[in-house]
């Protein structure tokens, strides 16, 4: 599968790609996952964004990178989402790849925590992530995560 990706702070984001990825965001965690919850949250003008598109310039696969202190005491990653097109064609892995790859090249080797839905346990072991405890989030099971640094 052919793809580009770009990452960039909110403030280098063009009108369009805030779109699409709030579109997709949306799409998947509102609509998809019939959770009605405020995505906005005030953390992505904070963080870098990860956008991976298609070779028809559809976006695919997102995630944010938030630095230390927003989320959590430790960098992290969050809102990684896949569009339905995409599923089983890799596009989450590479996102997740890309992220990590980003923050090892923009923070150094630190700890990396998430708070994953918990159906996605075994997905964030393959990239090191241990679990610590479960909670719920809008009414989905959710499990905190870390990956030591490495």
């Amino acid at each position: 599968m052919q793809t580009a990706l770009i990452i960039k702070p909110f403030s280098a984001l063009t009108s369009t790609e805030l779109y699409e990825m709030l579109r997709l965001r949306q799409e998947v965690f509102i609509v998809e996952q019939n959770c009605p919850y405020l995505d906005c949250d005030g953390k992505d003008q904070k963080s870098h964004h990860l956008m991976l598109y298609d070779s028809q310039k559809t976006l695919i696969a997102y995630a944010r990178v938030l630095p230390q202190g927003i989320s959590y005491p430790e960098v992290s990653i969050g809102r990684v989402v896949s569009s339905s097109l995409s599923r089983g064609t890799g596009a989450g892995k590479m996102i997740m790849q890309a992220a990590l790859e980003f923050i090892r090249s923009t923070y150094g080797k630190v700890p990396v925590r998430i708070g994953a839905q918990s159906y996605l346990i075994e997905f964030y072991r393959s990239f090191g992530f241990e679990p610590l405890g479960d909670y719920l989030e809008d009414g989905i099971p959710h499990t905190i995560m870390l990956k030591k640094a490495d």
